[in-house]
């Protein structure tokens, strides 16, 4: 029997988990820093079909449709005078059984969570060093030390662990942007819909059948150091009202019908963080962050937990290898994404309207830009 240790006990440690409970040549254990599961999340996640066909394959299927959401269209507006320029029709990359979803993040958790025996699970603890010869001994916090076959690294984009395992340490960078994050009640608008505007945009989508959104903005703005390491300036008066005179005056969501609203600062990747040891892994944000542009953070997670399974399954790191080829794939449409919904001068405004009238009708670069990614 094979001994995994799992760092980190979100969606893709979790995910990862519900795999080797079905596998029962596999002993497991994860190992989490936060003193509680943390399914309290309210903020919403969007998942394409390739993570939605691995989630059925454990379960998710039987969720109530009422904790989740099905949009079909992802609509794109000027945000200056919300005149919509285009649409992306989501069905096409559906099929009969799996269906692009956007819901709560604690509603996946939730359901990751449900099938782990609490013996399965230990808080309050982490990753202190590793020792590596053909197993692995890990030394945590608490003084406990245990032996692994294999260790998978899923704690994060701001992962403590990645730097005794990495051989090229890369923290990930704040990109100079801000995410204000938030839920929302309203009942009109069952779709994703993206509003652009200079160095600011926000997407707002369904999470649940109960009029149920999430609304998240993203703003550009310079922080030095100092306010970068200060978490409490997020949430101070002074730093919420330059967001609330932003939204108050370019959106029709004004600042003060949002709840539990939270800033964060972005953090992004730039290179892949290549394991020193051939029977350890990294995952989710440990392994890459994203900018969150192109909505592939959760299916990432998933699909390269997945993928490690079966490299560790079958003896063969072809798979994560694909993986972090697609990860960069990901990463550059991410890029430009934010590149596109940002524009502040006129002339790349006018152009970029124009490429998202013709180019979101064309199936050619749709299956190429959105489909290589969902469906492959």
């Amino acid at each position: 029997m094979k001994k995994i240790g799992i760092i980190g006990g979100g969606i893709s440690g979790l995910y990862f988990a519900n795999i080797l409970n079905n596998h029962k040549d596999y002993e497991y254990k994860i190992y989490e820093k936060l003193k509680n599961p943390r399914v309290d999340v309210g903020y919403g996640i969007q998942l394409s079909v390739n993570s939605i066909k691995l989630l059925n394959k454990i379960g998710f299927k039987n969720i109530p449709a009422s904790d989740l959401s099905f949009p079909t269209k992802i609509n794109f507006f000027n945000l200056n005078n919300n005149e919509k320029i285009s649409e992306i029709d989501l069905k096409q990359f559906n099929d009969n059984q799996n269906r692009y979803t956007t819901l709560k993040r604690s509603t996946l958790l939730k359901f990751l969570i449900q099938n782990i025996p609490e013996s399965k699970i230990k808080y309050n603890v982490t990753l202190k060093n590793v020792e590596n010869s053909n197993i692995i001994k890990a030394n945590f916090s608490d003084n406990s030390s245990e032996n692994f076959d294999y260790l998978i690294v899923t704690d994060g984009a701001l992962s403590n662990s990645r730097s005794l395992v990495a051989e090229n340490e890369i923290l990930p960078k704040f990109n100079n942007c801000l995410a204000l994050r938030a839920n929302l009640k309203q009942n009109t608008n069952h779709d994703i819909s993206i509003f652009m505007g200079p160095k600011f945009h926000y997407v707002v989508y369904p999470v649940n059948q109960k009029n149920d959104f999430n609304f998240v903005a993203i703003f550009k703005k310079k922080l030095s150091k100092s306010e970068l390491n200060n978490h409490n300036i997020y949430q101070s008066e002074n730093f919420l009202s330059f967001f609330k005179k932003i939204l108050n005056s370019y959106s029709d969501i004004k600042f003060e019908n949002l709840e539990e609203t939270k800033v964060f600062p972005i953090f992004i990747s730039n290179k892949i963080p290549i394991s020193k040891y051939k029977n350890i892994y990294m995952s989710g944000d440990a392994l890459f962050t994203f900018p969150p542009s192109f909505a592939q953070g959760a299916s990432q997670s998933i699909e390269t937990a997945n993928d490690i399974f079966q490299c560790i399954n079958n003896n063969s790191k072809k798979k994560y290898q694909i993986r972090l080829k697609k990860i960069l794939s990901v990463n550059w449409r991410s890029k430009l994404n934010s590149f596109a919904f940002q524009v502040s001068n006129p002339m790349l405004i006018f152009l970029r309207n124009f490429l998202f009238k013709r180019l979101l009708k064309s199936k050619l670069f749709l299956n190429y830009y959105i489909g290589k990614i969902y469906n492959e």
